[in-house]
């Protein structure tokens, strides 16, 4: 039998799935604005992708390479930005940088917005990469 929180967690993934896809399906405006400046790696070269889940979380637009996740806040947000900040610590608990730009912002100054984007995913440092894992019993090869 499963365990009553892991059924929880798991309708949980799989309503926040479908949410980050309606999502992706129908953006607001300034979404599809900005991702048409972010899309198929139109800044500076890196792939961005839109509506990921990370976690219990639902982020606007990651660069996985980097670790950078980009929200673009509507007027909800101001009703909600301890929920928000306890978002964003969380977040940054699992290396994540996390940038937070106003809709208003975004439709005001795009390509400001672009350049600071920009610029903290050039600046970033690459997470560690893991270790590749070895075939069952081997041990790593000593220089003889």
């Amino acid at each position: 039998m499963v365990a009553s929180t892991t059924f929880r967690a798991r309708q949980s993934r799989t309503l926040n799935r479908s949410r980050a896809k309606a999502m992706r399906n129908d953006p607001v405006y300034v979404e599809r604005l900005f991702w048409s400046h972010i899309r198929d790696r139109k800044l500076g070269g890196w792939k961005l992708r839109r509506q990921i889940l990370i976690g219990p979380y639902i982020a606007d637009y990651v660069c996985a390479e980097k670790k950078v996740i980009i929200e673009l806040d509507g007027g909800i947000h101001k009703l909600r930005r301890e929920r928000d900040k306890k978002r964003d610590e969380s977040l940054r608990s699992e290396g994540y940088i996390v940038l937070r730009f106003e809709n208003g912002e975004v439709l005001l100054d795009l390509p400001c917005v672009l350049a600071k984007i920009l610029h903290v995913i050039d600046t970033a440092p690459s997470p560690p990469t893991p270790l590749p894992l070895r075939g069952r019993g081997e041990s790593p090869r000593e220089n003889t």
